[in-house]
């Protein structure tokens, strides 16, 4: 394949030791490792050796244990990721920092400010993952009774997203002069007051941070609902998703990219990436007996209330082997309510039992779970890739450090011998290497037309 040909985009989701519900227990994974800033050092230069676009942390403003299940039998102590990315910046080179912070509990300066400081430190590589918080817990952290309803956290949303490019924008390329000779540090022309007066907001700025090499860090959107399509086609330029099938990915991909018109983008400005919990063995044997190890590795009480807490229903007074119960509407669903029709679609779909849903969700949460050989894994990605189902896909290894190194080890270099992933990075900043322009600055003067001269 020519270097002129499409190349998939590949994020490396780290949820430590591992995305299984039961990776803590699992004997290769270093569960110790969840506060240890070596071991997150180790699986970034991993990810790096690997040529992966970003690493990726998740984040939420509450411990898990809405019923009651978390914290006894799952992960809840992780760092906070602007602070453990500000530190992984100073060991990684080339690699993406990509981050979740949320619109519902936070303020566009705040926000603004700490990712336009992770851009500088970094050299270009940081990304917002924007989402809006669906857990009821996280409000009671928050001064609140209750959560948002869902129409107007992505209301917030929007406006928010704005705030903060407006915010990034509020300091123009060459502000900075730092002239000792004429006594200028900035040029008060090229810095300017944002004047935002909205709905959720009211910021007047600037910012008090130079604009961030990358101009914005990459934004990254995570919602597949109507008003998460919708905020997507509009502001991400990436979009993290999940789905079961190539059809239902084709689908997303379609609709999605097809909305963006609307708002004046291009469909190539947006990188459609879905997650992939990738099983993998030397023999297709091997990857099985992984899979049933970790099956038989989840605590039916954690299996339970994970799966409760995805689909933001209780499901602990129902039997485990029985069906699930008559579920709400989804319109009556205050939580993520994409996630919650996928895992209704997939148990309707094949017939599954509680259990059997959260045996089937433990590991990847939704989304797509694939296994077999290193040929065999990369097959079901370049379906996917080719078939207009994505542009990339963020990696969900089932657990670290073995999946991460097993998926950089086996996988990528047959990646790499279909012509389907770089060998090199392409540039310094996560945009050239995800593709992406260098947005201007709305603040900066437009460049004057040359006058053509009649005779």
């Amino acid at each position: 394949m020519s270097k002129s040909q499409r190349q998939m985009k590949l994020g490396a989701f780290f949820m430590i030791p591992g995305h299984h519900v039961a990776a803590w227990r699992h004997s290769e994974a270093e569960a110790q490792g969840v506060l240890d800033f070596k071991f997150y050092k180790k699986l970034a230069q991993t990810a790096e050796r690997g040529k992966f676009d970003m690493v990726f942390l998740a984040d939420g403003l509450a411990v898990w244990d809405r019923f009651g299940t978390g914290i006894s039998h799952t992960v809840n102590a992780r760092p906070e990721p602007l602070t453990l990315l500000s530190a992984l910046s100073a060991v990684t080179e080339h690699i993406g920092l990509a981050a979740t912070v949320s619109t519902t509990y936070n303020e566009p300066f705040h926000v603004a400010r700490k990712f336009a400081s992770l851009d500088h430190l970094s050299g270009g590589r940081a990304a917002w993952n924007v989402v809006t918080s669906s857990g009821e817990n996280e409000a009671h952290n928050f001064s609140r009774d209750s959560h948002l309803l869902h129409e107007k956290r992505y209301e917030r949303a929007r406006e928010f997203v704005d705030v903060v490019r407006a915010l990034w924008d509020s300091w123009e390329d060459g502000a900075l002069l730092i002239d000792k000779e004429s006594g200028l540090f900035a040029d008060k022309d090229k810095v300017h007051y944002v004047n935002h007066k909205g709905e959720a907001f009211s910021v007047k700025g600037p910012l008090n941070i130079a604009r961030p090499p990358q101009g914005h860090p990459v934004v990254i959107q995570a919602g597949s609902s109507e008003a998460g399509k919708e905020l997507a086609a509009e502001t991400a330029e990436v979009i993290f998703t999940a789905w079961q099938t190539l059809e239902e990915a084709q689908k997303f991909y379609s609709n999605v990219k097809g909305r963006m018109l609307q708002y004046g983008r291009t469909p190539d400005e947006l990188k459609i990436m879905p997650g992939v919990f990738p099983i993998i063995g030397r023999t297709r044997a091997e990857a099985e007996a992984k899979a049933e190890q970790l099956k038989e590795l989840i605590h039916p009480t954690a299996g339970v209330g994970l799966l409760s807490a995805l689909i933001s229903y209780d499901l602990t007074p129902y039997p485990v082997d029985g069906p699930l119960p008559e579920l709400p509407d989804i319109r009556d669903i205050n939580g993520g309510k994409s996630r919650f029709q996928l895992l209704k679609d997939l148990a309707d779909r094949e017939g599954l039992t509680i259990r059997g849903l959260y045996q089937r969700i433990a590991g990847a949460r939704g989304h797509r779970e694939i296994l077999g050989t290193p040929a065999e894994i990369a097959d079901q990605l370049e379906e996917w890739f080719v078939n207009g189902a994505a542009d990339g896909f963020n990696i969900m290894p089932p657990t670290l450090p073995g999946g991460l190194d097993d998926f950089v080890e086996l996988v990528i270099p047959e990646l790499q011998r279909r012509g389907l992933f770089r060998t090199e990075y392409e540039g310094a900043t996560l945009r050239e290497n995800l593709g992406l322009a260098r947005p201007a600055s709305r603040f900066a003067a437009a460049p004057a037309v040359p006058q053509t001269q009649t005779s």
